[in-house]
């Protein structure tokens, strides 16, 4: 799959209500997404045919839409109805589901209030986002050059495509140095996360995590939280700086795309792939797992 270009992979896209062959799925070169970043999306897995936390994501769809100003013309459980119907039409129970919204080319300018929304759905097949060899022993991360914005310059609450521009610029520099990813400080040079994830760290048994206050609580993150509560460990969301990673024993990034991924490196800190973040992967992939339903007797 990966020698395919994506608008050459096969099947159909669900977009503004209907399901299109895959490669009629186009829009504008105008397009005002295109342009000026007007576009929101989300990321989402399945698992043996059920979408995790399907309408978390697109609750959390129609809330970053919001914040940037126009209204999803779907809602929620027609977002989850097609996602769900294309998972089936694609003939796939293990896939990436990536749902997207964004404004026209009705008008083309920093100002398109009466813009068309649109929406679309792509489902592929996406094993691991990271390589799965490496994976098993700890991923290398670089110290992006790019920081995550203050929320007073950007709506950081907002799964916005505009946002992700610093991020794709951080990874790319990262991989041309050998590096697996970046992890990006905040504006005030605290630690805030990877270029498509959150992360943790652990020292003593303890986890830490920093405070997503100029990023996404992502739903990977709040989950694997719950889990490590689960397994009675103590998680400290708190400010992290930098030079604190040199006392950290463990390091793990969560998300939809990475699920738990363990660190072996960030920059000059080095971890071990300890115990509890190989322990939060295994509760981790039995919790995405579908629930089979018991009949009662």
């Amino acid at each position: 799959m990966a020698s395919v270009p994506f608008d050459q992979l096969d099947g159909f896209i669900w977009m503004n209500g209907e399901f299109v062959k895959w490669a009629d799925a186009k829009i504008h070169v105008l397009t005002h997404g295109l342009h000026y970043a007007s576009a929101v999306f989300e990321g989402e897995r399945a698992y043996g045919g059920e979408i995790f936390k399907l309408t978390e994501h697109t609750e959390r769809l129609h809330e970053s839409a919001r914040i940037l100003g126009f209204k999803i013309p779907f809602s929620v459980e027609e977002i989850d109805d097609a996602c769900r119907t294309l998972l089936k039409k694609q003939g796939f129970t293990d896939a990436y589901v990536r749902p997207i919204a964004w404004r026209g080319s009705e008008m083309m300018g920093v100002s398109a209030q009466n813009n068309r929304i649109n929406c679309a759905i792509a489902i592929w097949q996406w094993p691991s986002y990271f390589d799965p060899a490496q994976k098993l022993k700890g991923i290398r991360l670089d110290m992006a050059e790019y920081r995550r914005p203050d929320p007073r310059t950007a709506p950081s609450k907002s799964k916005a495509a505009g946002l992700y521009m610093i991020c794709t610029l951080s990874k790319h520099a990262a991989e041309a140095k050998g590096y697996a990813d970046a992890l990006m400080l905040d504006w005030r040079g605290q630690v805030a996360e990877a270029t498509g994830a959150n992360v943790f760290f652990v020292k003593d048994g303890v986890i830490h995590t920093p405070k997503p206050d100029c990023f996404l609580d992502g739903i990977t993150r709040r989950t694997v939280i719950e889990l490590a509560k689960r397994r009675g460990y103590e998680v400290v969301e708190r400010v992290i700086m930098p030079e604190e990673m040199e006392g950290f024993e463990q390091c793990f990034l969560t998300g939809t795309a990475a699920e738990v991924t363990p660190v072996s490196e960030v920059g000059p800190y080095s971890f071990t792939v300890g115990e509890i973040a190989k322990t939060l992967m295994e509760d981790y992939s039995a919790e995405v797992q579908p629930r089979l339903a018991v009949a009662a007797e």
